[in-house]
Order: C-alpha cells, then structure tokens, then sequence
C-alpha cells in the first residue's frame, strides 16, 4: 500500500482542484489518497471513482486544547453524518466571522478589498493562508511569511483570534461518523516533550486512535520520538504529507518519510474501521 492520507484542495488552503490532486496521485505511484480540507468534507464528493486510487474520505478539523490551536485528521467518515456535518458548518461559520473581523481591522489602517478577495475563492473553509494571499497579491506585503508577521500573526495588526471546538468534541464527532481520529502532524506543535506527551494521553482518553507520525519534513529523531509515543499509548500510526502548492517544490503527493517496519504493525490501515470506508 502507497498512502497519503493528509493534503488539502482549493476548496480549504489549497492551490489545486481534488481532480489535479487525484492525477497527481496517479502519477505519483499512490494507491490510496485522503483529501483532508480544513472543516470541509465533500471534496471528492462528486468525483468518478479512479481505477488507481482509493479515495477515502477525509477532513482536518481544528479544535482547541488548553489554548493551543491543534488539529485533528478524521479518516473513514461517513460524510453524511448530520452532527459532524453540523459541527463542521458551525467551524465554517467561525472562520467566516474571523474572516470579517480580520478585514475589519485591515480597513482601518487603509487596507481594503479583503472580502472581495475572498468571495471569489471557491474555498468553502477561509483561513488566514487566504488573507496572506490577499496582501501580497495586492502589494502590501512582499511575502506570505511578512504578511503572517506584520497582520495577521499574533502580534499582527490584524490578528484575530481563532474560535475552536474543544479537542474532546472533535474527536468525539469524528467517531460518531463512524471515522478514526488522528491527531495531524503531533511534532509541528509548539510543546515540549512532556506537554506533547499529555496532549496524546489526553487525545487518547478523548477517544482518538491514530498518531500521525510520518509526514512532510518530520525529522528522523521526531519521526521515533512519535512512533514511541503511539506505542506508548496503543495508537494507529498514520502518515501524509500535508501536501497543499505544488510550487513549492520542497512537497509533493507521497513525500515523507515511509512507516518503517515496526510501524507497519500498527498502520492505520490495520484499524477494523479501514475495510468499512
């Protein structure tokens, strides 16, 4: 099995149709593929099948634990679901009132058009990649990382911040869908490790199953520090390259480190709920 089970469309922070990504996929030698928009769930909704990729169904929901933005990956899901699907139209609409707000402050220090910007998108989860996007599109910031730290990070004259659901509620609405909660990308988190470690065991105790432990720059030593952890707390371990521009060339579809031989062991794919997608 060749799998990438986290990247990301047009339709969250994305550059590409799930169309592109699907041939992408393709010509990457990938047997299986989860598009995983932030709080949206029907990107592959009306695809044709593929006949050389498994399209499982997928979301990252970001949630809230102990003032830490974290983010969770459902894999599996029954996308029809009304109380995930309520949950998520909820997330949406966070992020939409955000949206306003970060424009609100942008129009008082002269910087107007956001919303206009944004309107043409057809993102259907805004974040603030959109509004990075905005400033240096239309001049008012020479790079998406200034734009981040002169508007919109949180020192930024523009911050505005996010409005989650608890970690324990998000879980538990990815479960009730049928669908197996990874915790996304555990090493990308600003925590020590002893404060990484209790956000796993509290993931954990909140219902979650999967430890996402291979993914796009995740260093050798991070890489075991995770696969222990998992171990640790009897986890699935997952894998995906949070694949979002293919220009930047340092991504792509399938570019992380492969689960090695211990961790095959333990593979997502080994979770009952795998066959039921």
């Amino acid at each position: 099995m060749k799998a990438d089970l986290h990247c990301h469309s047009h339709f969250s922070d994305g550059k590409h149709t799930p169309e592109a990504l699907v041939q992408r996929a393709t010509e990457v030698g990938l047997t299986h593929l989860a598009i995983t928009d932030h709080d949206y769930l029907h990107a592959t909704s009306k695809l044709p099948a593929s006949d050389s990729v498994q399209l499982i169904p997928g979301v990252e929901i970001s949630c809230q634990w102990e003032n830490q933005e974290i983010h969770v990956v459902g894999l599996c899901l029954d996308v029809t679901d009304r109380s995930l699907n309520a949950l998520l139209e909820r997330q949406q609409q966070a992020r939409r009132e955000r949206m306003a707000a970060m424009d609100a402050k942008l129009q008082k220090i002269g910087i107007v058009g956001l919303a206009e910007f944004v309107a043409q998108l057809p993102a259907q989860a805004v974040t603030r990649s959109h509004v990075a996007d905005f400033l240096v599109t239309e001049g008012h910031s020479k790079s998406l990382q200034k734009a981040f730290k002169r508007y919109i990070g949180k020192r930024g004259k523009a911050y505005v911040p996010a409005q989650w659901h608890s970690l324990d509620d998000v879980v538990a609405a990815i479960t009730m869908a049928n669908g197996i909660a990874v915790l996304a990308h555990p090493g990308r988190y600003p925590l020590s490790k002893s404060k990484l470690d209790t956000l796993v065991k509290d993931f954990h105790q909140a219902g979650g199953e999967a430890l996402e432990t291979n993914y796009g720059n995740v260093d050798p030593d991070e890489q075991k520090r995770l696969q222990d952890l998992a171990i640790h707390h009897k986890l699935y371990m997952s894998q995906g390259s949070d694949f979002h521009d293919s220009a930047a060339h340092w991504t792509d579809l399938g570019k992380f480190p492969p689960l090695n031989t211990q961790a095959k062991k333990n593979a997502i794919w080994l979770h009952p709920r795998w066959h039921s997608s």
